[in-house]
């Protein structure tokens, strides 16, 4: 959970407070987020569904797509 709480804060700090939070079912983040909101007026909303991280996880996908045929152009010619 130290971890997570370290993940967390250094996020905030860099990218502000947000309102909600979307995660996956792990205890440490959730863990993590319950101890930051112990001393906020307002909490953090925690939105712990698997298949909401899911949406972010593919955002790589556009990257990939371009960056793999790259690399294979780029092996192909040495």
């Amino acid at each position: 959970m130290a971890a997570a709480k370290r993940f967390f804060d250094k996020a905030m700090r860099t990218n502000g407070d947000p309102e909600k939070v979307a995660m996956d079912k792990s205890g440490a983040n959730k863990a993590a987020i319950d101890a930051i909101n112990v001393g906020r007026s307002v909490p953090i909303a925690v939105r712990q569904v698997k298949h909401l991280n899911n949406i972010v996880e593919q955002d790589h996908h556009a990257i990939k797509r371009v960056t793999i045929p790259m690399l294979n152009l780029a092996l192909s010619h040495c």
